[in-house]
């Protein structure tokens, strides 16, 4: 087990607030709320999306304040979502810090009377900002690793 003795209660304030930046985007994301999930964003904040590799062009990013709610609101064509947060790294530096997270992200698609299950495995590396409103994204990469869809049940 790994321990941190010389942690301080600043930086184990930071971390947990991170942590829940990070849960909070995906509670955001799984309950169709997307002017609260982009309200975790610092002023200027973007999302750059990539399939499979940062080594290629974005599939996607997310500048304005438009951009992401309609990038958010895509999460409505399916019947439900679960984003569950896995392992996570920060390092902190003062008032910005980087991070890593692991996500596997279920999304439950309804067409036509089949019913399918798409699993992505997607990892996020983050830039954080502190703010007068507390942490928020200043980055967020969302690197999609791999995607398996499958019938599913009802």
């Amino acid at each position: 087990m790994i321990t941190h003795p010389n942690l301080s209660l600043k930086e184990f304030a930071d971390r947990l607030a991170i942590r829940q930046l990070i849960d909070a985007y995906a509670h955001h994301a799984d309950f169709r709320e997307p002017e609260k999930q982009y309200g975790l964003y610092s002023e200027g904040g973007r999302t750059v999306v990539y399939m499979g590799s940062t080594e290629t062009p974005p599939a996607q990013t997310l500048t304005t304040r438009e951009d992401h709610l309609a990038g958010f609101r895509t999460l409505s064509q399916y019947a439900a979502t679960t984003h569950f947060n896995g392992q996570s790294t920060v390092t902190l530096a003062g008032d910005s810090a980087t991070g890593e997270t692991y996500c596997l992200a279920h999304h439950l698609l309804e067409d036509g009377g089949e019913r399918k299950l798409i699993v992505m495995s997607i990892r996020y590396e983050d830039l954080f900002a502190r703010t007068e409103q507390g942490w928020r994204f200043a980055e967020r990469k969302l690197i999609i690793v791999w995607t398996d869809t499958r019938p599913s049940q009802p």
